[in-house]
């Protein structure tokens, strides 16, 4: 593997649980096309709250369960390759949010 280090892009994918591309959940989607794509990696991370551009507030309260709570997919990658990516990943979102910041990679490793 090819030392993965100093300066990358963190992108941020805002979406919605119930997102979807076809029939698949739309944060399953891109993970797996990150994958394919040979990123680094991928995190999603499911919010317990939130809202957004229409301004509905979604919660995983018991007494208001909501079946589309906030989900962010994020991936920290060379510039090249999320600008790269960047129209199919557009063609796959209805809405939602992209954000992309420089960072710094420190450490990348794994186990053996």
């Amino acid at each position: 593997m090819t030392r993965f280090s100093g300066e990358k892009v963190l992108m941020r994918i805002f979406l919605g649980e119930s997102d979807r591309v076809g029939h698949r959940p739309l944060y399953e989607a891109l993970v797996e096309l990150f994958k394919a794509e040979g990123f680094a990696g991928a995190t999603v991370l499911r919010g317990v709250a939130g809202f957004g551009a229409h301004s509905v507030f979604h919660t995983d309260k018991i007494l208001r369960l909501s079946l589309d709570l906030p989900m962010i997919v994020e991936v920290v990658e060379g510039e090249e390759k999320i600008d790269a990516l960047l129209p199919r990943i557009e063609e796959m979102m209805n809405g939602g949010m992209i954000t992309l910041e420089r960072t710094t990679v420190i450490r990348y490793t794994h186990k053996s």
